[in-house]
C-alpha cells in the first residue's frame, strides 16, 4: 500500500518517541497491572518470568504479587495468540481474541509440524485430547503420550505441540508466578475461566484489534500490524477503519496509519534508560524494527536477549544472576560505547532492577 501524497513524514526518532510513549516506556504509568496488560493488548510470555520485568519497566510501584494475584484469580491468563506465541492477556481478551487467531494458529502449527504427523486426523486428535485437558491441567507431552498409541510412529511431543494450537488452552499456575518453577501444565479455556470463547462473526473484534494495535504501536504500516498479529486477513478491517485514521509516511515512503488521538511526542523529548525483558512487545511488534533497534542488532530480538534502551534505542543487553547471599547481580553488555552520563543512567536503573529482582535485597551491577 503506497503512501498518500502530501502525507507528513515521520522520522525514525519521532516514531521512536511515539512507540515509547504508547508502550509506557517514555515515563512509567500510574496504572494497575490489569489495566496495563489490557492497554498493551498482552505481553509476550513464552518465558514465564519475563512479564514481571516488562511491567516493572512500565509502571510506577509495580510489585510481583500484583501480577501473581491476577494469575491466581484468573483475571489474567497465559495463552497462545499473536504469531503463535504465548502471551499474557486479560481473561476478556483471551475469550475475544482466541477465535480470531484460531485459523492462523492451526495453519502455523500444521505448517511446522504437518510432515511429522502423517495420517493424524487433527479433528480426531483434538476431540480425544480436549476431555483430558479439561479434566485436569496436564503438560502437552503427557497428553501426547496418552494418545500416541492411536497414531503409531508419531512422536508424542509433536502431538502435544500441535494440540497447543488446535485447542484453546491456557497455562495454569503456579507456572508464571514470581520466582516459581513449575511445569507448563495446560487446561482448556472453558475449564479455567468457566466461560466459552466469543462466537462469530468477528468483524467488530478485528476492527477493535487494529485500533488497539495502532494506539499502542502506531503510527505503523499494515506490514507491521501483520507482523505483530500473525494475521493476514486484516485488509478488510483496515479498509473499514481508514476514513477515521490519520495517515503519515516514514523515511522509506511507507504509509503509516494511526488513530487520531494517540500521542506523538516531540522527537527531542529525552527518553529514560529502560531494561526490557526477553521478547518484549516494543521490539517484536513491528516488521520494520528500526525505530527501536538498529538493523545490525535486529537478530537479538528473536534470540531471547534482554535489551537495554538508551535514548530510546537498543544500546546494550543484560543478564541477571542470583548471588550466594540472595541478592541479585545485573550485568550489562554494551553494544556501543556509552558516554559517562549514559553509563551513570544505565547503572542507576540496573541497580533498581537488581533490587526488584532480589525482592528488595541490595543488588550489584556489573559490566559498566
Amino acid at each position: 500500500m503506497g503512501a498518500r501524497r502530501g502525507a507528513e513524514v515521520l522520522g525514525r526518532r519521532a516514531l521512536n518517541r511515539a512507540t515509547l510513549a504508547r508502550q509506557l516506556l517514555l515515563r512509567r504509568a500510574d496504572l494497575d497491572a490489569l489495566a496495563a496488560v489490557g492497554h498493551l493488548a498482552g505481553l509476550q510470555a513464552q518465558e514465564p518470568q519475563e512479564p514481571h520485568v516488562g511491567l516493572w519497566s512500565r509502571l510506577t510501584g509495580f510489585r510481583p504479587a500484583e501480577l501473581d494475584g491476577l494469575l491466581e484469580s484468573r483475571r489474567v491468563v497465559r495463552t497462545q495468540l499473536m504469531r503463535r506465541t504465548l502471551h499474557l492477556v486479560t481473561a476478556e481478551d483471551c475469550l475475544r481474541l482466541r477465535p480470531v487467531h484460531q485459523a492462523m494458529l492451526v495453519a502455523r502449527a500444521t505448517g511446522t509440524l504437518g510432515r511429522r504427523l502423517p495420517g493424524v486426523d487433527l479433528a480426531e486428535l483434538a476431540a480425544a485430547a480436549e476431555p483430558l485437558f479439561a479434566a485436569e491441567p496436564r503438560t502437552l507431552p503427557d497428553v501426547g503420550r496418552a494418545l500416541a498409541g492411536r497414531w503409531p510412529g508419531t512422536a508424542a511431543r509433536d502431538l502435544g505441540d500441535v494440540l497447543s494450537s488446535l485447542l484453546p488452552l491456557v497455562q495454569t499456575t503456579p507456572r508464571g508466578l514470581w520466582r516459581r518453577q513449575a511445569p507448563a501444565r495446560n487446561t482448556t479455556v472453558r475449564a479455567w475461566l468457566g466461560r466459552d470463547l466469543a462466537e462469530g462473526p468477528h468483524d467488530d473484534v478485528l476492527d477493535d484489534l487494529v485500533l488497539r494495535y495502532l494506539r499502542v504501536y502506531g503510527p505503523a504500516a499494515t506490514a507491521d500490524l501483520r507482523a505483530w498479529s500473525g494475521l493476514s486477513g486484516l485488509p478488510a478491517a483496515v479498509a473499514r477503519l481508514r476514513p477515521g485514521l490519520r495517515s503519515f509516511r516514514d523515511e522509506r515512503g511507507r504509509e503509516l496509519l494511526d488513530v487520531p488521538d494517540a500521542p506523538l511526542p516531540d522527537p527531542g523529548e529525552p527518553a529514560p534508560v529502560r531494561f526490557l525483558p526477553a521478547f518484549d512487545n516494543a521490539v517484536l511488534g513491528y516488521d520494520d524494527r528500526s525505530r527501536i533497534v538498529a538493523d545490525e542488532h535486529r537478530g537479538l530480538s528473536v534470540t531471547g536477549a534482554r535489551l537495554v534502551l538508551v535514548d530510546g534505542t537498543v544500546a546494550a543487553t543484560w543478564t541477571a544472576r542470583e548471588r550466594e547471599d540472595g541478592g541479585v547481580a545485573v550485568s550489562v553488555q554494551p553494544l556501543r560505547p556509552l558516554s559517562l552520563a549514559e553509563r551513570g543512567e544505565v547503572g542507576a536503573e540496573a541497580a533498581d532492577l537488581a533490587a526488584f529482582l532480589g525482592d528488595g535485597a541490595p543488588g550489584t551491577v556489573e559490566g559498566i
